[in-house]
């Protein structure tokens, strides 16, 4: 079992109509590889936002109390 750098990978084209020649194939191949591999670059998921340590220890804190409420505010 040998490892296989990416030169070194087959492709396989099938030729449906017409017949084109080597050269013909390799300029096809040259460009589909590179569109791929630009578009693979461009592919990449941005990094979450990140939540300030006061963001996350506020979460816990209560709302503030309406003293306008008064005892009903607690009720129910």
């Amino acid at each position: 079992m040998t490892a296989q750098t990416p030169g070194d990978a087959r492709i396989r084209v099938d030729v449906r109509r017409g017949s084109p020649t080597e050269e013909d194939l390799a300029a096809v191949v040259a460009v589909v590889t590179e569109a791929y591999h630009r578009e693979a670059a461009a592919a990449v998921v941005d990094d979450p936002p990140v939540r300030p340590g006061w963001e996350l220890a506020a979460r816990g804190l209560r709302r503030p109390l309406h003293r306008a409420a008064g005892w009903r505010g607690g009720v129910g």
